[in-house]
């Protein structure tokens, strides 16, 4: 095992989908600990501290919260401990539900292995990550309301078309290699835009690039 692996817990309540997981990371990775419900979930992550924790949105045990009720029961760890919701469901209720309690990412559990490793990554470095039609559900969840700011035009103005396409795909949680994919360029092109747009608008992540991106309704 790398000694720099990124350390995951997975809280998932059915022990074959928890084998499965971890037969499909490679040695980048470090799986220290499982639970299956949510007393489980919430004792494993104070006591092993891991990078990531992979979650299911529908647990059994607490108080019927779920992957939700479990962030909130971690909320005193946040700042060290990232939680990535991995599940069968695709409800706009059970995505919105984990972002708000605190997780920085969602994807189904029809992601492949290396696809999820990436998403495990992103996360750890503190970025967002969605599956791309779930991102739409974020962004309506969050994009509306009192605190809404209104996008100017110096703002877009200091970026180019190229990283205005780019930026507005980055933020609804498209990866590096969807986005050139979709643009016909290369994964070095994108990460040189992603770059300049994150400069540019003075932000530093990705997860601050869809909040910003999202407040101004540019999505």
């Amino acid at each position: 095992m790398d000694d720099d692996a990124i350390t995951v817990v997975l809280v998932d309540d059915h022990r074959m989908f928890r084998a499965g997981v971890r037969a499909s990371l490679d040695d980048a990775f470090d799986v220290v600990g499982e639970a299956e419900d949510v007393e489980g979930a919430v004792r494993a992550v104070h006591e092993l501290r891991p990078s990531v924790v992979l979650l299911d949105v529908h647990l059994p045990g607490g108080c019927g919260g779920g992957g939700a009720e479990v962030i909130a029961g971690c909320a005193d760890l946040l700042d060290e401990t990232r939680f990535l919701a991995l599940s069968v469901s695709d409800a706009a209720d059970d995505v919105v539900s984990v972002i708000r309690a605190g997780a920085r990412g969602y994807v189904t559990k029809a992601i492949t292995g290396p696809e999820l490793g990436d998403a495990i990554k992103q996360v750890a470095g503190g970025d967002a990550v969605f599956s791309p039609r779930l991102a739409g559900f974020v962004l309506d969840a969050f994009g509306t309301g009192a605190g809404d700011v209104a996008v100017t035009d110096d703002e877009l103005d200091r970026l180019s078309a190229r990283e205005q396409e780019v930026m507005r795909l980055i933020a609804r949680g498209f990866s590096y290699r969807e986005v050139a994919s979709a643009l016909f360029i290369s994964i070095k092109t994108v990460e040189t835009h992603v770059s300049a747009v994150l400069r540019k608008l003075q932000l530093s992540s990705r997860h601050e690039l869809t909040r910003w991106a999202a407040a101004r309704h540019l999505l």
